[in-house]
């Protein structure tokens, strides 16, 4: 397969990579593809299937909008957002790539579609210009997953990597990629390196690696210190900054009561959750490998560097990140990376499966035992579903990503106990999922129509 790491991890903002950061590349592409707007005199944006369904609880309104002004999700100012679109709406006119202009609201450019789904995907849109002689120019993009987009009727691998260069070592399952093992003698993040070094350097690969783990402490950083409710409606407090303070507290403590066995667990479980946070606040995230499981990733990596104590970290944080892309592609091509199509074992489930075996790895594991590590990650989430209250990536996403990452520490110490060997394969588990997301029904995959998002609002209000 052509995919790249940097295609598993993109630096964008939250609060979903599906619904915020692929609609945002898909309105900026939409107009850049068509060229010059001077004939242009308006411009709409429809929204099918889950985009309407939880669109506005993640955000899908702004960053229509946002594309459409020509941002991007790795360059936009979180902070920028809101006043952006604010001038937006009070100028009833938006600038199209920023030089543009033409009138527009969301009022009347954006059309929600919650009882209709287009064909390819349930993360449909169609973007639509209004020239001025009366003629319409429109197309559909979907939103496959990970803040990958394709436009109606384009082959999926068209949108894995931007570069067309042949690969060293081709895989479509890890059955091929442990076969390469074998003959080649190199471990999987060795064997990922030199796929990458077809497309850049070694110093560019590296470099890079070590950009999206700066953005990813950063973001940990940021969650432990930030207080206050997070937008939305449901009034929902940040908790991670508050028990990182009181977990310090009682580390600094005489009290030795306090120091106990599971504590560095817990820790883990708050770097997930304050990057989750972070990415329902809209804040800077990196997408890894979709941001409503933004934080597994982030929080095993540190788990790694501070705890494990390794004796090359910065080495160490690159073949984790390596192998855990790897995982993701595996899971991306023979099955899905999207909620909207498989569920949440499709986000939480693929990024706990990348964390474990990105850690086996950077642990020295065998790559016999990073496919059990993975293998057991994707196992224990099969059937989890995607059902956010509200529409909001907040519950019960954020506590999800914590669990996601102690379930990766545990399946990564159980893989590297062993030898390698066991029963399920990682290529069968990942075929097991993506049937199970074909057998899921609709109302769990990130519409909002069911579970969680249906009885706990169904019951708050009954009882108002």
């Amino acid at each position: 397969m052509d995919m790249s790491v940097f295609d598993l991890f993109k630096i964008g903002i939250g609060p979903s990579s599906s619904h915020t950061v692929g609609p945002m590349v898909a309105a900026r592409r939409f107009l850049v593809e068509y060229g010059p707007l001077d004939q242009v005199v308006g411009v709409e944006a429809a929204l099918y299937g889950s985009l309407a369904l939880t669109g506005v609880g993640h955000a899908t309104d702004k960053a229509v909008i946002l594309g459409l002004m020509g941002e991007t999700p790795q360059h936009v100012a979180p902070d920028a957002v809101d006043s952006k679109l604010a001038a937006i709406e009070a100028a009833g006119e938006i600038a199209l790539l920023g030089t543009h202009v033409v009138p527009f609201t969301a009022a009347t450019g954006l059309v929600w579609h919650k009882s209709e789904s287009l064909p390819e995907h349930p993360n449909g849109m169609r973007f639509t210009l209004k020239l001025a002689d009366g003629s319409r120019i429109d197309k559909v993009y979907y939103s496959i997953g990970g803040g990958f987009i394709r436009e109606a009727g384009e082959a999926e691998g068209a949108v894995e990597s931007a570069a067309a260069a042949r690969v060293v070592f081709p895989f479509d399952t890890m059955e091929q990629l442990l076969a390469h093992g074998v003959e080649s003698g190199l471990s999987i993040p060795e064997m990922l390196r030199a796929n990458e070094c077809v497309k850049r350097s070694d110093a560019e690969l590296n470099e890079g690696l070590d950009r999206i783990w700066h953005v990813m402490r950063d973001c940990i950083a940021h969650g432990l210190e930030t207080t206050g409710n997070l937008p939305g409606g449901l009034n929902v407090k940040r908790r991670a900054a508050k028990l990182w303070r009181l977990a310090q507290e009682a580390k600094a403590s005489d009290n030795r009561a306090n120091d106990l066995p599971h504590d560095a667990v817990h820790l883990v479980s708050l770097y997930a959750m304050a990057v989750n946070e972070e990415n329902a606040a809209g804040g800077r995230v990196v997408t890894a490998p979709t941001n409503g499981a933004a934080g597994i990733i982030p929080a095993v990596l540190r788990y790694y560097a501070q705890d494990c104590r390794p004796s090359d970290p910065v080495g160490g944080v690159r073949r984790f990140m390596l192998t855990a892309a790897a995982i993701g592609m595996l899971c991306k091509r023979n099955a899905s990376i999207s909620g909207a199509e498989v569920g949440c074992q499709g986000e939480v489930g693929v990024a706990c499966a990348m964390a474990a075996a990105g850690l086996v790895a950077a642990l020295g594991g065998t790559n016999e035992q990073i496919e059990n590590a993975a293998e057991i990650g994707i196992e224990h989430h099969l059937g989890m579903t995607c059902d956010p209250i509200g529409g909001l990536v907040q519950i019960p996403c954020i506590e999800r990503n914590g669990m996601g990452a102690v379930k990766a520490i545990t399946a990564a110490s159980l893989a590297l106990k062993g030898d390698g060997t066991h029963f399920v394969s990682l290529d069968e588990v990942i075929e097991t999922m993506r049937q199970t997301g074909a057998d899921m029904q609709d109302k769990y995959k990130e519409t909002s129509l069911g579970g969680l998002a249906v009885h706990v609002i169904t019951v708050n209000h009954a009882a108002c």
